[in-house]
């Protein structure tokens, strides 16, 4: 494959420059949650809400069908004075009856269910209950300013919660009455049971609409109290969000996982009409509209990620050529000497690179060799050296890029993972920032944090993030699907027309 000469210089378009973006670490800032960070959250563990709340309401659906069902039956007594406690029947003699009769019948709830009450009534219906667990039966309520004692029995059999109310009444009504005076006076106290229990035609509890309503009420509280706590638990970015949630940067793209991706070549080579290639072209648009390198006619893009494995080795190639597709003068170099890959993904020669120049045993037409189309150039890391750092960092290495800028109108760097080494802000300092591939479910929320902070503190900002490993909503999938049916179809029409006018000449 021949090299070309890094001494040719190729018409430079007037392209508008855009000021720098600033990037700012949100680390410290704390607006709270908003409604539509609300949403946002839910939506993004949606599986989670969705299964605490099933889970929620079955389990309320289940306690409410196993529950017995109970009948609860109500019998309601009346205190009075009797007539032998009003001597004479004067106004004096009444008050003071009538302030007896209400310090008394306060502490008739609590007479009713003692063993002097319940035991005759155990007695008469015959229960195998103790006086305790009757007593557990049993609500007996004085309602504040009244006379009146009701007595509620709840029982899973409807017959015997009125039979009990009803015998419960009479033995408070005998006990008050004969028992608790002197039996040589009257009690000053009649208990008149104006109203008997009667047999419950539907059960009491449970009350399913109620039961119903908690678990609906209850599953949707707890879904979302879920989807909350996996989302401040979640270490991992999960979604295009999370990064600016962590870092004010533009997200130049979002690439979902595609089998495309795994072929020898870019998707713009290999499937250029293809879902993916477009992807990778919305990111050569957005980053067309970055700054140039000061006193350059060209752009520096240097893309690195926190971790390795986030992809952005696939980004830089994909991103080379959706910009040697669209006619500019790229030159792709892999400075990953750590880890180099950039030959091994397009099937170049990985023998001799930036390694053998940076070190001077070779020069930069040597090295460099052009892929898929005359205005796309690759420079390979070459042998991994022992001295990575230092090589990168030298003058050479910058006169290397200096010398690029004024030959290319795009020079890609592709640099080491950032927690691996510092490359990445060495060469955004060159140039105007730093481009972060981040991978879903890789990048981990703390590290990019401190990336972030040590690329503020160097006063290199980061350009924006290519968010890899997206999930692909369905609404975008079916777009997708539908304009690339209808652009297929007409692709296919027109190869049917160009036979059909073959066949006829």
């Amino acid at each position: 494959m021949a090299s070309p000469e890094m001494n040719e210089h190729p018409s430079q378009p007037q392209m508008a420059q855009m000021p720098q973006m600033q990037v700012e670490t949100v680390e410290n800032r704390d607006d709270g949650i908003t409604l539509v960070d609300l949403i946002h959250i839910i939506t993004k563990h949606a599986i989670t809400a969705i299964i605490t709340f099933a889970v929620v309401f079955l389990a309320v659906c289940a306690y409410t069908l196993i529950t017995p069902p109970k009948y609860s039956s109500t019998a309601q007594t009346y205190a009075t004075y009797s007539d032998a406690s009003v001597e004479g029947g004067d106004i004096s003699s009444i008050n003071s009856a009538s302030s007896y009769i209400s310090n008394q019948i306060r502490s008739y709830p609590t007479l009713a269910t003692t063993e002097a009450v319940l035991q005759p009534v155990i007695d008469e219906l015959g229960l195998s209950l103790t006086v305790a667990q009757l007593g557990g039966q049993l609500t007996v309520e004085n309602p504040t300013n009244t006379a009146f004692v009701n007595i509620t029995v709840e029982d899973g059999n409807p017959q015997q919660s009125a039979a009990i109310a009803n015998a419960v009444a009479e033995s408070l009504q005998d006990v008050v009455e004969n028992s608790l005076y002197d039996s040589d006076r009257q009690s000053p106290v009649k208990l008149s049971i104006v109203q008997q229990a009667q047999e419950p035609t539907s059960p009491s509890s449970p009350n399913v609409p109620l039961y119903m309503a908690i678990g609906l009420v209850g599953g949707l509280i707890l879904g979302v109290f879920a989807a909350l706590l996996r989302d401040l638990l979640a270490t991992k970015i999960q979604d295009a969000k999370d990064l600016q949630d962590v870092v004010d940067a533009p997200i130049m793209g979002r690439i979902p996982e595609d089998e495309a991706l795994k072929n020898p070549s870019p998707v713009v080579v290999s499937a250029p009409a293809s879902a993916i290639a477009e992807e990778y072209r919305r990111v050569r648009t957005n980053l067309s509209f970055t700054a140039r390198v000061d006193g350059m006619p060209s752009r520096l893009i240097v893309i690195s990620s926190v971790s390795p494995n986030e992809g952005k080795t696939t980004t830089s190639v994909n991103v080379a050529a959706s910009l040697a597709e669209n006619g500019a003068r790229v030159l792709l170099i892999d400075a990953d000497l750590r880890h180099p890959s950039v030959a091994n993904k397009l099937g170049l020669e990985s023998g001799a690179g930036l390694a053998h120049v940076l070190s001077g045993q070779a020069s930069v037409k040597d090295v460099v060799q052009r892929y898929w189309k005359p205005n796309l150039h690759v420079m390979p890391a070459g042998p991994k050296p022992p001295n990575a750092s230092t090589l990168l960092n030298s003058d050479t290495m910058r006169e290397l890029i200096r010398q690029a800028l004024f030959q290319y109108e795009y020079v890609i760097i592709d640099t080491s993972p950032m927690i691996v080494a510092n490359d990445a802000a060495v060469f955004g300092k060159i140039g105007t920032g730093v481009v972060l591939v981040s991978g879903r479910d890789v990048t981990d929320k703390r590290e990019l944090r401190d990336i972030a902070g040590q690329l503020a503190t160097l006063n290199v900002p980061i350009t924006g993030f290519v968010f890899n490993f997206a999930k692909d909503s369905k609404k975008r999938a079916s777009s997708y699907g539908n304009y690339y049916y209808y652009y297929n179809d007409d692709a296919d029409g027109g190869k049917e027309s160009g036979r059909r006018s073959h066949r006829k000449k």
